[in-house]
């Protein structure tokens, strides 16, 4: 049974009293048709997050033009200030905020500082009633989060009169760290655009922004003392043109940092930046050898995955870290700073006769130990400028500081191993909170990790894991997404990954545990959704598709599968015009004769939820499989989505099992194939996967320049179905077109596999799509 926000008692104070109701979709139908006399429901609130206690009231207050709109201190002004920017956003009223002398009395909308309210510094209480509405907080952030809880009770739509339920609202989070990392190191994000990330954060009550700011890929924040940092490492060959000799560039001055900080400080945000040691390295050795290892001069990388460069443990490097450092702690004010720690490949070091020879003179036993030694001696610096450190969770693998703080990333149990020690602890798990997988298996997803991680995964994780005692799970301080970008090269990219997954990460961060229930959270992001669109915020429109899978049936007739990834009711058309909610529900697959046209698209609250998905499914289009329809045959190691860098503007997405890349076509039908037509890409292999890399298999031999296309019938040692040598060149956009004679007879269905031979690097051949053609009757 589902917990329902449908029904709901007029003075609950909290989620524990809602009632149940049976499914998702009688919730959505009920959704907007109470009385607007009666208590409003926690579905027409649509509150995400969710606060921590509701008491619903009866009655509404009247916002319009005239409306007063007052506040007391110079932080209740700052709120105020929120609160009218967002109401002129979403519903372009314009009220001026004025300061109040009698702060407790008068019409109105008010903001109220009270230090001497019993409050934490992140709490708030709002009362809605007829003639007036209060936010009252202790310190500044809780009266900025009642501004935002205010805009969101307001309803749709741009009347001149706005009818906001009668509520009252007493809000605390859950925890103190909600969190967002960017990663600006692999992929460069303007100063305005990350504005716009910022503000995105806020409307969901996050409160750190962590900042991968330097990496392999580039290092992208100006230290005045060593300018090469940025004019060197901040540049590196254009990922999209390899071989070409141009580069891009990008970093963030300190005037830069200084205006984002402070405009993250004015919506209640923490900027955390990260100086990623002893690996990740690669930008800052190639701006400064003497920092290496090896003596090398290197290029920054342009290619993704796991390098070996580290810094060397000499005093010169640690001189160069510390004057880094010293820069960074004035130009960010927050207590912490990041010091990375993470996928430090120890081979450079364990093959160095100077790092050896420092090694045995600090008497310590392995690399990890000198790794532990290296953080030490960070955490020095940074205790002296009055900071603290956090890292990854491989900070642990030595003697680790007190004080130090663990961000647990290979899953939780860093995080459980750093709270047991009693070191505070930001629970980020990879998958779980890794924004660059992807949120459905649908055609429509853009470049990233395939494995996906749903919405209902994310909205899953609990930060606090049970095996730790009440005394240890203080030490959780919350919970962080991550954002990389090493497949996300802008701004509509970082916005898809986000959202509204990052709705689900707020709600975690904010919402008590047991208040918590993943179906009224679903009934509640419609409205979401809207605030998204009002504000100009990108989201993802995957999750609200309307996916379509289908099979021949014999005589001329398919079964169509429809659904929606997040299990939105579906109304469709055939051989018609856009659904709407007077067509067809879709409750179970259809058995249409062919040829047939379907229409379908997800719908709540009676309205779609993205645009219509329109398929023509006909003899033909049976006999074809994009990439994306395919199975992966390898059963490890990496499989990414990959964008096309010939033609990027084209939208070619290709899924690669980059360490053994096969496709598998299960149950393709062979009666009467002739010629296999197959259209392929050919990519550059720009991937370091560090120990990874030795698992790569043996290819098949090729017996031409550029390989052969290679077709194989039940299984990949199985009998050659048929074979097509790969052309010298390709398209504008990459891409050639092979056409292969079926060379052995097959009747029936068969599971193909589907292989290119010879090495993958520097390039290789990856599957765009297949199509099975019959043989000419004639």
């Amino acid at each position: 049974m589902m917990r329902s926000a449908c029904r709901t008692s007029p003075h609950v104070t909290s989620f524990h009293g809602w009632l149940r109701s049976a499914t998702l979709t009688a919730c959505l139908l009920l959704a907007g048709v109470l009385l607007p006399e009666r208590p409003a429901s926690a579905q027409s609130l649509a509150l995400i997050p969710m606060p921590a206690h509701v008491t619903q009231e009866k009655g509404r207050y009247t916002l319009d033009a005239t409306t007063r709109l007052q506040y007391s201190g110079q932080a209740s002004a700052s709120a105020a200030d929120e609160f009218a920017r967002l109401l002129a956003r979403s519903h372009a009223i314009s009220l001026q905020p004025t300061p109040s002398s009698i702060p407790t009395s008068g019409a109105g909308i008010e903001f109220v500082l009270d230090p001497t309210a019993k409050l934490g510094p992140e709490d708030y209480r709002l009362t809605v009633g007829p003639l007036r509405i209060e936010v009252v907080a202790a310190q500044a952030p809780g009266l900025f989060y009642g501004a935002i809880t205010l805009w969101q009770l307001l309803p749709p739509g741009r009347d001149d009169h706005i009818a906001i339920p009668a509520v009252h609202i007493e809000d605390t989070p859950r925890f103190p760290w909600r969190g967002l990392m960017l990663d600006s190191a692999r992929h460069f994000q303007s100063p305005e655009q990350v504005k716009q990330l910022l503000d995105a954060m806020a409307v969901h009550k996050l409160n750190v922004f962590h900042w991968h700011l330097t990496d392999d890929q580039g290092w992208r924040i100006q230290i005045l003392r060593y300018p090469n940092l940025t004019q060197v490492g901040g540049c590196r060959e254009k990922v999209d043109m390899p071989g070409a000799g141009s580069q891009e560039c990008g970093f963030y001055t300190q005037a830069q940092i200084r205006e984002i900080v402070a405009y993250a400080a004015a919506r209640q945000i923490t900027v955390v930046p990260e100086i990623d040691v002893p690996g990740h390295a690669t930008a800052a050795i190639a701006a400064y050898p003497q920092l290496g290892t090896t003596g090398q001069r290197l290029p920054v990388s342009n290619e993704r995955g796991i390098h070996a460069n580290l810094f060397n443990v000499d005093e010169g490097t640690f001189e160069f870290l510390d004057q880094v450092l010293a820069e960074v702690a004035e130009l960010f004010p927050g207590d912490y700073i990041h010091i990375g720690g993470d996928e430090a490949i120890k081979d450079q070091w364990r093959a160095s006769t100077r790092v050896q020879q420092r090694r045995h003179e600090l008497g310590l036993a392995d690399e990890a130990q000198l790794q532990a030694w290296f953080i030490t001696r960070l955490e020095a610096m940074l205790v002296k400028r009055g900071k603290r450190l956090i890292g990854w969770d491989e900070i642990l693998e030595g003697a680790l500081p007190a004080s130090a703080t663990v961000m647990s990333w290979r899953g939780t149990d860093g995080g459980i191993a750093a709270a047991r020690a009693g070191h505070d602890v930001v629970m980020s798990p990879s998958p779980d909170l890794y924004l660059d997988y992807l949120q459905t298996d649908t055609p429509g997803e853009p470049a990233g990790r395939p494995k996906t991680v749903p919405l209902r995964t994310v909205y899953a994780f609990d930060p606090v894991p049970a095996e730790l005692t009440s005394e240890q799970r203080q030490h959780v301080l919350g919970l962080q997404a991550n954002l990389w970008t090493g497949d996300i090269a802008d701004l509509a990219g970082l916005e898809h990954a986000a959202f509204p997954r990052l709705a689900a990460v707020a709600e975690t961060g904010w919402t008590p545990q047991a208040d918590k229930d993943y179906d009224t959270f679903l009934a509640r992001l419609p409205t979401q959704l809207r605030r998204y669109r009002e504000l100009g915020i990108g989201y993802a429109s995957t999750p609200f598709s309307v996916v379509l899978t289908a099979a021949a049936t014999g005589e001329g007739r398919a079964r169509i599968t429809l659904s929606n990834p997040l299990g939105y009711p579906i109304h469709y058309n055939i051989n018609g015009g856009p659904p709407d909610t007077s067509s067809p529900a879709y409750r179970a697959p259809l058995d249409l004769a062919l040829p047939v046209t379907i229409t379908a698209a997800a719908f709540a609250d009676g309205k779609v939820l993205a645009a219509p998905m329109s398929r023509l499914i006909d003899a033909t289009t049976l006999l074809r499989h994009e990439d994306e329809q395919l199975e992966q045959c390898a059963e490890d190691g990496p499989v990414l989505r990959m964008a096309n860098p010939r033609s990027p503007e084209a939208g070619g997405l290709f899924n690669v099992a980059i360490l053994a890349p096969c496709w598998r076509w299960s149950d393709a039908p062979l009666d009467g194939i002739g010629t296999i037509r197959v259209r392929a890409a050919r990519l550059p292999y720009r991937f370091r996967l560090g120990s990874e890399e030795e698992r790569r298999r043996r290819f098949l031999p090729a017996t031409t320049a550029q390989g052969e296309l290679d077709i194989r019938i039940d299984g990949c040692d199985g009998p050659r179905l048929a074979t097509a040598a790969m052309p010298a060149h390709v398209d504008a956009e990459g891409l050639a077109t092979v056409l292969a004679p079926v060379r052995l007879p097959a009747r029936g269905a068969h599971t193909l596999c589907i292989r290119f031979s010879g090495d993958t690097r520097p390039q290789m051949w990856v599957l765009d799509q297949i199509s099975l053609q019959p043989t000419d009757p004639e």
